[in-house]
């Protein structure tokens, strides 16, 4: 049984997307944000105190675009990986790390210097200029998909759902209006699928039965 320790809509929606993607049995543990502040005992589970921490019997896993990847790999029965043998395998690659290493990043400096901090200590040219980074780097997305519907080929793969999740913490912050005409279509075409209105509804779902408010996420106030 995999287990997944999540806090709403943070980088561990992206595991979620895909264990329901590829219909895998899983047990969804709802944390409030940060848990290392909320939920102490998390510490012992996962050290760093961040989400995702993923478990696949004694395999701790806590990086979210390793996740991606380990799962199409182990449990995906060929379904959302690209194989080494495919054309564009390190394409395929450079977009699910890019997710996170290029677009998430300056999001996480965003949120942390203009919600997170107390307001003495937030510092709004480092929002600003991040901003500006990241509306940047989607300039290389936009590019992409002139030639194709996904990122790799015509395909969704991982490496959509890594992207993905960084354009779903953009428009939670209020960027969505600004990413380029192809990359708000693409970002459309990402929410229809089923995969990620069951991953919604099974964070939201989860968070009532436990009894974790939907506002203890890190896209809502600051702590």
């Amino acid at each position: 049984m995999i287990v997944l320790y999540h806090c709403m809509s943070a980088r561990s929606f992206r595991p979620l997307w895909m264990l329901e993607e590829l219909q895998v049995e899983y047990e969804l543990r709802m944390l409030p944000f940060p848990p290392r502040v909320h939920a102490r005992e998390f510490l012992a589970i996962n050290p760093l105190g961040t989400v995702p921490a993923m478990f696949d019997d004694q395999l701790l896993m806590t990086e979210s675009s390793a996740m991606c990847e380990y799962l199409a790999v182990r449990h995906g029965d060929g379904r959302l990986k690209v194989s080494a043998e495919e054309p564009d395998f390190g394409l395929y690659l450079n977009w699910l790390h890019f997710g996170e290493s290029t677009l998430t990043f300056p999001q996480t400096l965003i949120l942390r210097y203009d919600r997170f901090e107390t307001p003495p200590r937030r510092i709004p040219q480092v929002a600003q200029d991040y901003t500006r980074w990241f509306l940047g780097r989607l300039r290389a997305i936009d590019i992409a998909l002139a030639r194709r519907t996904y990122l790799y080929q015509e395909r969704f793969t991982a490496a959509d759902i890594s992207v993905g999740y960084a354009l779903m913490l953009g428009e939670f912050i209020g960027l969505g209006e600004q990413f380029p005409e192809r990359v708000q279509q693409y970002w459309h075409r990402l929410q229809q699928r089923a995969g990620y209105e069951k991953a919604l509804a099974a964070q939201y779902r989860a968070a009532k039965d436990q009894g974790v408010p939907e506002t203890h996420s890190p896209l809502v106030g600051a702590d």
